[in-house]
């Protein structure tokens, strides 16, 4: 931490960032007037049905800003580190990146600063916004953090909480947390120059034994089971929301659902019938009622909503 106050827009920085979502705290830095002395970022890569290099969102507003850009296949390459060093930080900035070594991340004499998706040590790990809403929960937040050699454990800088909608899916939550973070990182590079924020150790805020975690997600943990509560169920199609996805199947086909809604009901069908009226509602059935889709995309068709859906689907039986 600099000895003596200084402004924010006297601090060199360099931001490390791929995703739209770090798009938003690197824009808020720049309206801030802090001073952007490079920009890092995912080399492009070839995407889409053409294979064509695509550039990274990071990358497209760096460019358009004008900013210094550096895209290293490799973060120990002599030369990305002798560049990076060139660059003369005194802070840099990570947000969704790739996991840093450690000469790259102790670096700038103020150290490497990261934002996290949750109100850590809760949800540390690569899908804390999924992991949130899968588990039902109605409040998360973001942090600013010292980065150091454990993933997600570093001393917290600044944090902001904010609350989660009983039908959030991951993508609204993302939406509102990107704006949230960039604002909390705009306060923490400022506290940072004055030398007016105290560092807290994490160890310190939680019991291990209650932390909850946020592990990378896959295909196989996106498979829907019918046989669990219409609750948990909603919690698990939105958390998954817009993606991955959560998976089930329609007449041997997948089909991938984006939002839902519930309804509590005795009933003696098996878990995962399948109950449509073959206009507006499209049903499957749980442990103590059932699941509505409202928003949906079977294997081979585009997303819709459940009412375009049904005007062409026919269920397999009656064909």
């Amino acid at each position: 931490m600099s000895a003596q106050p200084r402004s924010m827009k006297d601090l060199r920085i360099v931001f490390m960032g791929t995703p739209e979502f770090a798009v938003a705290s690197l824009d808020a830095l720049v309206t801030a007037g802090c001073q952007i002395v490079g920009v890092v970022t995912a080399p492009d890569k070839p995407a889409g049905r053409g294979m064509k290099l695509m550039q990274s969102d990071v990358k497209k507003y760096a460019v358009e800003k004008g900013l210094h850009l550096l895209q290293p296949e490799k973060l120990k390459n002599p030369a990305f580190l002798e560049e990076l060093k060139g660059l003369r930080a005194d802070v840099q900035v990570v947000v969704a990146f790739r996991m840093l070594p450690e000469l790259v991340w102790n670096m700038p004499p103020m150290g490497t600063i990261n934002l996290h998706g949750s109100l850590l040590p809760q949800y540390r790990g690569a899908a804390p916004i999924h992991w949130a809403v899968i588990n039902g929960e109605a409040q998360t937040g973001v942090t600013t953090f010292k980065l150091q050699h454990a993933i997600d454990t570093g001393d917290i800088l600044l944090q902001d909480s904010f609350p989660i909608g009983p039908d959030d899916t991951t993508g609204d939550v993302h939406d509102r947390m990107k704006l949230i973070g960039a604002a909390l990182l705009v306060k923490t590079i400022e506290g940072l120059a004055a030398g007016n924020i105290q560092e807290q150790p994490q160890a310190l805020l939680a019991d291990p034994a209650a932390l909850k975690h946020a592990p990378k997600l896959f295909t196989e943990n996106c498979q829907i089971n019918w046989n669990r509560p219409v609750q948990e169920l909603h919690d698990f199609i939105r958390g998954l929301s817009p993606f991955p996805g959560a998976l089930s199947k329609l007449d041997g086909k997948i089909l991938k659902i984006y939002r839902s809604s519930k309804e509590y009901k005795t009933h003696g069908l098996s878990t995962g019938t399948v109950v449509t009226d073959g206009k507006t509602v499209l049903k499957f059935a749980a442990t103590n009622g059932f699941i509505h889709v409202l928003d949906l995309q079977l294997e081979g068709k585009k997303r819709m909503l459940v009412a375009d859906f049904l005007r062409g689907y026919r269920p397999e039986q009656d064909q």
